[in-house]
């Protein structure tokens, strides 16, 4: 892993701490994610993309498809064991 090394104004670093304490997390750790997501490489896009993707095929829903579930099929914790 590369550091990187970064002028900011003494104010604005001491608000970005302020606020990554309250998120319990770093200022260093909000910056890689930043760079991470503006770079293209954010997993939870990623998911959300796989998601979006799998969603696309299933007909449950969709226009012409009527299905409905019944609150026991829903609820039935039988068939997850």
């Amino acid at each position: 892993m590369a550091n990187l090394t970064v002028t900011i104004d003494d104010a604005v670093l001491k608000r970005a701490r302020f606020r990554a304490i309250e998120a319990d997390t770093s200022v260093n750790a909000v910056v890689r994610d930043f760079l991470e997501r503006y770079a293209g490489d954010d997993p939870s896009e990623a998911a959300l993309g796989r998601f979006v993707d799998t969603a696309r095929t299933v007909a449950a829903g969709r226009e012409g498809e009527h299905r409905t579930w019944a609150r026991e099929e829903l609820h039935d914790r039988a068939r997850l064991r």
